[in-house]
């Protein structure tokens, strides 16, 4: 494959590397990158850059020279584990060279983030409903889990909550503290971090509460960091806190649908985004296969939903909006398609841009700085 010379990727111009994750089940074999032009919202296909087992949730350094993934995967050297992959990154071509690859700690590893000051990668593991911290050295590689936290507890649906499932992990701007949606128990678990030694220890409070049966998902945390939007799986909701930023602590205020309300369908909710700006919410629904668009009032701080947009394909399960907030970038998963809308700043309303891109299970994506 022939790549495109490295100034095409100069931080003064438009085009970008965007990786992404996706299930190997299928077509795909592991991590891909494209070229995305900011301007025109134009993505062209640069080829699979690493071949991995399931690589669907990808974190990048905060020095830009490492990615890290997931892999989503039940077994890891014969145990009961999936796995974590490390890999150095080629800026003039995208290339992913291996680094090393560890336990996750527990099956079914399926969400991750590496701390601002690169230290510290934290997983979320569903199947094995646990958290678990990693150390990561100068070199980027990552080492054993330096904690690991088993969650106990269940909720009102036994077909899906019978036992707890983790399955994101976030950061405030402090970096004092780690917030994991754990679907199973409908809490989001509120950890103490620290981040240089990589150590994830209980917090007074422990966790916040959504709704029962709801399944919490994913979250964004606002940008002025006092308020936390968590977005339920089962209940297709977002459930708007306040966030004590000192204490952890987070209080819910409100709850509202990102399904419109005439639909009788079923429909899940997968992602979660919210731009820089802190004005508009995006998230997204798995059977209606749209994008849920919120405006949030300026004093409230509660979303009120003004557009579904559909996305073209099925069981759009992740986006991103690109570093310039200009376009967000939507993967249909099981339709084996990447979606592009143009984003109205003004109102955070999407339109479609251009064709859909062919792509084997895409999940996650990630823009490299």
């Amino acid at each position: 494959m022939r790549f495109l010379p490295v100034l095409l990727f100069a931080p003064a111009l438009s085009a970008q590397i965007m990786y992404v994750g996706t299930y190997t089940e299928g077509t795909s074999k592991g991590v891909y990158a494209f070229k995305f032009d900011n301007k025109t919202g134009k993505a062209a296909p640069l080829g699979l850059m690493a071949e991995s087992a399931d690589p669907t949730f990808l974190a990048l350094h905060p020095t830009g020279k490492f990615l890290y993934a997931v892999n989503e995967v039940n077994t890891f050297q014969g145990k009961p584990a999936g796995a974590v992959t490390a890999w150095a990154i080629d800026h003039a071509t995208g290339k992913l060279t291996l680094l090393n690859q560890v336990s996750s700690a527990s099956p079914g590893p399926c969400h991750l983030i590496v701390d601002p000051t690169g230290k510290t990668l934290l997983v979320a593991n569903y199947a094995g409903g646990s958290f678990a911290s990693f150390p990561i050295a100068a070199d980027g590689k990552v080492g054993e889990a330096t904690s690991f936290i088993q969650e106990h507890g269940s909720s009102v649906d036994k077909s899906r909550q019978g036992e707890p499932h983790g399955h994101s992990v976030n950061l405030p701007k402090s970096d004092k503290f780690m917030l994991g949606a754990d679907l199973g128990t409908d809490h989001v678990m509120i950890f103490k971090l620290d981040a240089a030694n990589a150590k994830l220890t209980a917090n007074d409070p422990p966790f916040a509460s959504v709704k029962p049966g709801s399944g919490p998902r994913h979250l964004v945390i606002a940008p002025d960091q006092k308020h936390v939007y968590v977005l339920s799986e089962m209940a297709s909701s977002v459930t708007t806190f306040e966030f004590n930023a000192e204490a952890g602590a987070m209080k819910d205020i409100d709850v509202v649908s990102a399904l419109p309300a005439d639909f009788k369908g079923q429909s899940t909710g997968a992602e979660i985004q919210i731009d820089k700006s802190g004005t508009h919410l995006y998230t997204s629904n798995r059977g209606h296969d749209s994008i849920a668009v919120f405006d949030i009032d300026r004093k409230t701080a509660k979303p009120t939903l003004v557009q579904n947009m559909g996305t073209g394909g099925k069981q759009p399960r992740a986006f991103v909006l690109d570093p310039s907030g200009n376009f967000l970038i939507a993967g249909n998963q099981n339709t084996n398609t990447i979606a592009i809308f143009k984003v109205d700043h003004a109102t955070g309303k999407l339109t479609p841009a251009g064709d859909k891109i062919d792509l084997g299970a895409p999940v996650t994506f990630v823009f490299l700085k």
